[in-house]
Parts: structure tokens; sequence; C-alpha cells
């Protein structure tokens, strides 16, 4: 089963999106090629992707950008799941982001951890609901969505054969935030000695594990404090600080301010 939506945002600029589902094994006939910009990525299952000398096995999270007038081909193997976008002339605006994911202007393979592709899969599928909308600016609304589409791939996607297995070790992070995460375990998650894990996280996400587990801890904090009721020691012990004072004092060195006085502001800023 294949659900389908295009659209001509102008005469120039034609994007087709689509997410195919398979049941069974399949691939295309042969290598072909075409006008638009193809990206692809691997919702559920297992595929490959053949181009020039290079055969690339996907797994659940990985994307392929696949320039115009590139001969390739993919497989799908047993049951799975992937989310197309074709761009045809795309507009001067959304030019450098694709160069920022395609540096060379070859195709290129990139990784999203487990948490950033379900997050992708939401907002990809919010994108086709638009495409079926009827729009009172809509080649603005279109560009617009593509534009967020591209900058999620940039900001959250990592370009190592390594980095897809350093995202499950960051998705461990972010959903145990209450817990005291050792590096020793999060190395072997990975498959790497600790020191070869650390270099490689701070490759892939510029920070420190540790850095990392502050980031998610204060983003999530935020998140509790602005968008929920709960008391403040709840919100401190879901994310890993058992002593209120403690959540206190490390979110005052961070923002300057305590949680409360940050909560009361967003509140009175709303209002």
């Amino acid at each position: 089963m294949t659900e389908t939506k295009t659209s001509s945002v102008s005469n120039d600029f034609r994007i087709r999106s689509f997410i195919g589902t398979h049941d069974k094994d399949w691939s295309d006939k042969g290598f072909h090629q075409h006008p638009s910009l193809e990206i692809s990525i691997v919702l559920e299952g297992s595929a490959l992707a053949e181009h020039g000398e290079h055969r690339w096995l996907l797994e659940s999270g990985e994307v392929v950008i696949m320039p115009a007038w590139t001969p390739h081909r993919f497989e799908g193997y047993r049951k799975n799941r992937l989310g197309l976008i074709h761009l045809e002339n795309v507009p001067e605006r959304l030019l450098p982001l694709l160069r920022s994911l395609t540096p060379d202007g070859k195709p290129a393979r990139i990784a999203l951890s487990r948490l950033d592709k379900e997050r992708f899969e939401r907002l990809f599928r919010e994108w086709l609901r638009i495409l079926s909308s009827r729009l009172k600016e809509q080649q603005r609304s279109y560009t617009a969505w593509i534009e967020v589409l591209l900058l999620f791939f940039l900001e959250h996607s990592s370009a190592e054969d390594q980095a897809l297995t350093i995202t499950k070790a960051a998705d461990y992070i972010r959903e145990h935030l209450a817990e005291g995460v050792q590096i020793g375990d999060l190395a072997s998650l990975a498959g790497l000695t600790e020191s070869a894990f650390r270099r490689q996280f701070e490759w892939t996400y510029g920070l420190s594990p540790k850095q990392y587990q502050h980031q998610c801890r204060m983003a999530e904090a935020k998140w509790l404090l602005s968008s929920s009721d709960k008391d403040i020691q709840e919100i401190a012990e879901q994310i890993g600080f058992h002593r209120l004072h403690s959540f206190s004092q490390w979110f005052k060195l961070q923002e300057g301010i305590s949680p409360s006085e940050w909560r009361k502001m967003q509140r009175d800023n709303f209002i």
C-alpha cells in the first residue's frame, strides 16, 4: 500500500511526497534517474540503496538524499516502510540547506536516532495532511514546510556509519534522565571502549555525554515547568534530582533564576 501526496507549488517548484508500505521484499527494476532531488527515510524495516559503486544497507532511521539526475536503485526487505520526498526545481531559499546536507553535491547517507526518527515521522505525516488541505497561502506554506523538514534533518542527523549506534546511546540518556547513567554502560551499549565512545559521542553531538545529559535534563525541566502543573519536587525527581535544593541550585546556576521564578516568568509572558 502506498500513501501518496503530490503538489505543484508553482509552475517551477514541484513536490511529491508519500509513504510506501510493503509486506514483502521488493526492488526497483533497474537503475533510474529523474529531474527531482529525492529524500528517502527508512521508517520501518531495512532497505538497500545503490548508486555508482556504493551499496548502502539502511536500517530504520537512516536517510538517503539523492541529487537530481543521479542513477540509483532501491530494494526493500521483508516488511518495510519508506517515507519519500521528491523536490524538483528547488527555490533559492532552500538551496543552502540542501548544500549543507550534501556538501559535495553527491548522494548523502545520514542517520536519525530512534526518538528523532519517530518525531520526524509525526512531522512528515502532518506535512502530508497539509498537502491535502486548501490553504490561503499555498506556495509560502509548502516552501516553509519543506524548509522545516530539511532543517530537522540538518539539526538532528549524523553522517558517520557509527552515528546510528551513538544515537542509540543518546536515546538511552534521554529516556533515563531520572537515573545516573554510567559511561561504561553507554560504551558497552555502543560496542566501544570508554575512550572511543567519548570521542565518537563528542564528534557526533559536539558535547560530552555528561553535557548532553545536562542539556536534556534542562530541556525536559523547562518543558515540564511550562506545560504542566506538576510541583517542582516532582519535576526534579523526574529528571534525576532527588533533592529539591540540588535541583534549584543547578537550575539557577544555568538560568540565573530559580525554577519557580522561571515558571512564573513564562506564565506572565504568556498572559
